[in-house]
């Protein structure tokens, strides 16, 4: 009888054992890599007005989720480093070389929320099998160590794609997994309980926001759905994360979901038709009334020096001083996709240079919004909301891809200050007699009938390049076959860029094929690719050139010109 007993004790304690040791053990499950020494400094500076080149870059790939809010990439500087957060978990890199400082991910969990705050980073993940059964967990910024964990608590207020939740001042805001009708301030640091702050009474917080905790350490702004009081639609709260204080509340009568961004002292609301700006007191200091004012989401903005500056997606960008209440100035510009403001200077991303040119081009903004615009070797694929940071001298960017497949990913690319060529800084130092004229590429025998062309020219600033860097080539005159009428529909010929050697080409080719989901090769030029199903637009480089070619009626009709472009390149050259 004893030696059962103690059979059934030790079945028990290994049961136990394994239960506690194995299938709830770190060992199996994480993976993960501590760094070794600080993290290195780096300066709140970026480049000077000029030219730029890459730096390093680093591809980071999406794995499909059945979320499409985890297939995306988040990024922040945090102490000196680089923060890279996916689906998968975290990845911290030196911000000075792209170099891999630390890392955690656990088999089988998703990253499903994140914070940053000076000196520490906050992780929610779940067990991809069991919803809801996440946890919260703490690391020190600089060496990646865990610090705590707390489960059955959510983020407070993710944000809808990048999965970022408010955090500021080394605290972080979160909720009970059962009851949302109440906010925690946890610290960053250990995970404790620093305060707590019931919502307005009927409120609960919205499923997420648009850019709520963008670049503030010093408040947070939360979107509420209070649907269920009498009168009341929407409400934003602004909090403090150090005390939990509710310095304003603001209600909203519109029906549709509000877009939150939090910039400084500085709160956005957008509810789609009317922009509004309100300072820390909840004093609305700026109403712009737009239903195309943003676009789709949130205007990009800033707040540096007390001024607030606005980049609104009609082509304009407008500044206020956020003390006085009051526009100091407002110029026409092209769209920016990006700003940042680092040190001094104000940096902006455009997707692209001019009309018809291939490269994106970033901005230096001067303090009445005056421009110095230089290229930037990559390619912001439209529609998409590229990331702008700033630091020790670089500029990095962050924009997606449809490579690899099937999901595709984010490249970010660190730009630094590059030597000036001889010609305008605005084509990367080459001499603008240099662009070839696109109504001089195709000629009489490569077209199926008379053409007449209609150029395109570009304008940078106050540059202006000679020749037509597009031209379509229209049919003209009575088309007597109607094989000929088949054929003889307008193409149209682009110059996208010409580099200052064929490598540099090559790279941003690259950068092109990679935005474009159903890129094939083609056996043209040095290398080309066709960038639809039906072969409609070909795009080919030829050393140091960089060609489009259009034609919607006849199949193979692309290639041909684009062939024959090419060859009358080739000649020129």
């Amino acid at each position: 009888m004893v030696g059962v007993v103690a059979t059934l004790l030790a079945i028990i304690s290994a049961t136990v054992v394994v239960n506690r040791f194995v299938l709830h053990a770190e060992w199996w499950q994480v993976d993960q890599r501590f760094a070794r020494g600080p993290a290195p400094e780096l300066l709140d500076v970026g480049p000077p007005p000029g030219p730029v080149t890459e730096s390093w870059r680093l591809d980071t790939p999406v794995h499909h989720s059945g979320l499409a809010a985890n297939d995306q990439v988040a990024y922040a500087l945090v102490d000196g480093q680089l923060v890279v957060a996916t689906g998968r978990g975290l990845d911290v890199r030196d911000a000075r070389t792209g170099g891999e400082r630390w890392h955690y991910y656990r088999a089988g969990w998703l990253l499903l929320g994140w914070a940053a705050t000076r000196t520490h980073v906050v992780a929610y993940l779940e067990p991809s099998d069991r919803p809801g059964a996440g946890m919260i967990a703490g690391f020190d910024a600089a060496t990646g160590r865990p610090l705590w964990r707390q489960r059955g608590e959510l983020p407070a207020g993710p944000e809808r794609t990048t999965l970022r939740w408010p955090a500021g001042q080394d605290v972080v805001m979160t909720v009970s997994a059962g009851e949302r009708g109440t906010l925690r301030g946890r610290s960053a640091a250990t995970g404790q309980v620093i305060w707590t702050s019931v919502l307005p009474r009927g409120c609960a917080l919205a499923d997420g926001g648009t850019r709520v905790s963008q670049d503030s350490e010093t408040l947070a702004a939360f979107s509420l759905d209070c649907a269920a009081r009498s009168g009341e639609i929407n409400r934003v709260l602004a909090v403090d994360p150090r005390t939990g204080q509710v310095p304003w509340s603001q209600e909203f009568g519109s029906p549709d979901p509000l877009d939150v961004a939090v910039h400084g002292d500085v709160v956005l609301v957008s509810d789609g038709s009317v922009l509004r700006a309100y300072d820390r007191q909840g004093r609305e200091f700026v109403t712009r009334p737009g239903e195309d004012l943003c676009g789709p989401g949130m205007c990009p903005a800033l707040v540096a020096d007390g001024r607030l500056v606005i980049a609104y997606s009609t082509g304009r960008l407008e500044a206020f001083d956020v003390s006085a209440g009051r526009s100091l100035w407002a110029r026409d510009t092209p769209a920016y996709e990006a700003l940042m403001a680092t040190g001094t200077r104000l940096y902006g991303l455009r997707a692209n240079l001019a009309a018809n040119l291939l490269p994106s081009a970033v901005d230096v903004i001067g303090q009445d919004g005056a421009a110095s615009t230089v290229p930037a070797p990559l390619v912001v694929p439209a529609g998409s909301r590229p990331w702008l940071g700033a630091g020790g001298g670089m500029l990095y960017v962050a924009v997606p891809e449809a490579t690899p497949r099937p999901y595709g990913g984010q490249r970010l690319i660190a730009l630094v200050a590059a030597a000036r060529g001889a010609g305008p800084q605005e084509l990367r130092g080459v001499p603008a007699v240099d662009w070839p004229d696109a109504c001089a590429l195709l000629h009489r025998a490569d077209l199926p009938g008379p053409f007449r062309t209609r150029p395109e020219y570009a304008v940078i600033g106050g540059l202006r390049l000679p020749h037509a860097v597009s031209c379509t080539y229209e049919p003209t005159g009575r088309v007597l076959s109607s094989r000929v009428q088949q054929s003889a529909s307008a193409p149209t010929v682009t110059v996208e860029w010409v580099a200052r050697d064929p490598r540099a080409a090559s790279r941003l080719m690259a950068a092109w094929r990679a935005t474009e989901t159903e890129a094939r090769p083609a056996e043209l030029g040095d290398e080309a690719y066709e960038l639809d199903p039906s072969a409609s637009t070909v795009a080919v480089r030829a050393g140091r050139y960089i060609i489009a070619v259009s034609a919607y009626q006849t199949p193979g009709m692309a290639t041909r010109l684009a062939r024959a472009a090419t060859l009358t390149i080739r000649r020129a050259g």
